[in-house]
């Protein structure tokens, strides 16, 4: 799908997120990379072959220090 010289990070690599957005939606949530993947605010993706990746927030410094 990219004609991005260099290309964008495939669907399938661990950098996908890297891709560039060709379509953004925030009011719905959702942005589409120029590599297939659906990423989700929640960061949730929905790779083009039909997978689900679960979102995977960073926890941040004060959530690490309530676990604690």
């Amino acid at each position: 799908m990219c004609q991005h010289q260099p290309p964008c990070p495939t669907a399938d690599s661990a950098d996908r997120e890297a891709a560039r957005v060709v379509a953004h939606h925030p009011e719905q949530g959702w942005s589409l990379l120029c590599n297939g993947v659906l990423l989700f605010e929640d960061t949730g993706e929905l790779l083009p072959d039909g997978q689900i990746i679960a979102p995977h927030r960073p926890l941040t410094a004060s959530r690490v220090a309530r676990a604690a």
